[in-house]
């Protein structure tokens, strides 16, 4: 919840106007109230897409201050975040809330990005394995391959969540290398290796490069450092 939409019109303009790395897809998730004007900023831009931060379950109807998939898809938008931490902490999204909201994005031809992690008394009792395969288990195992396919997942470890404490390189690949063995249980082993994983906890310019060569971990969700168009940039070119 960033930017009044003048500030959020310049941020996009000046990350177009970065000198970006043309082999790196960057997904911009502004608030709702931007989405048009930044869809139109990015409109003729290669390698840039847009992204709701969120979306309801229901269609339509009287769900005063809700915000339909469909509605998001009108503004130009491809993809969603759904089950980010901050969702689940302050608004109390739940898997099955989750896998809703998956539903209609599907449904309603966007691209979910699965948000899915820990708290930290969850990783200090050692449950970070067991918490992280049940949130993939009560969601995007629910589906199809058919209708899985072009999910994203973000593994978020929420104690590392603007607190400035970052997990290591080993710790991220560890994790993003047993979501791949999970989802290749579920689906198989080619669908595993060729879903995107993205690592979002704490990630800045200053640690990107040794999170991104794991091999496990394909890009990032990145917070308060893409508040800053240079840090954003910064961070793709270190993928």
């Amino acid at each position: 919840m960033n930017t009044t939409l003048d500030e959020g019109r310049k941020l996009a303009q000046e990350i177009v106007d970065q000198d970006r790395p043309e082999d790196v897809q960057l997904i911009l998730a502004p608030p709702f109230t931007h989405l048009t004007a930044v869809a139109e900023i990015i409109k003729d831009e290669p390698g840039i897409s847009l992204s709701a931060q969120d979306c309801y379950y229901k269609e339509f109807g009287a769900f005063t201050g809700a915000i339909s998939a469909s509605m998001v898809r009108s503004t130009g938008a491809e993809y969603t975040l759904v089950g980010h931490s901050e969702r689940r902490s302050y608004f109390h999204d739940n898997d099955f809330s989750i896998f809703q909201k998956m539903q209609a994005a599907i449904k309603a031809g966007l691209k979910p990005i699965l948000c899915i992690g820990e708290k930290l008394e969850e990783r200090e009792m050692e449950n970070h394995f067991k918490v992280v395969q049940k949130q993939l288990e009560e969601t995007i195992c629910k589906f199809s391959k058919a209708e899985a396919e072009g999910v994203i997942l973000a593994y978020e470890p929420v104690w590392a969540i603007g607190t400035g404490k970052t997990a290591t390189a080993e710790q991220a690949g560890e994790m993003h290398a047993f979501i791949r063995e999970v989802i290749a249980r579920h689906f198989d082993h080619d669908f595993s290796e060729n879903i995107v994983i993205l690592y979002g906890g704490s990630c800045k310019p200053e640690n990107a490069r040794e999170l991104f060569a794991q091999n496990s971990v394909d890009g990032g969700l990145i917070g308060g450092a893409s508040l800053k168009a240079e840090d954003f940039v910064a961070i793709a070119k270190s993928y």
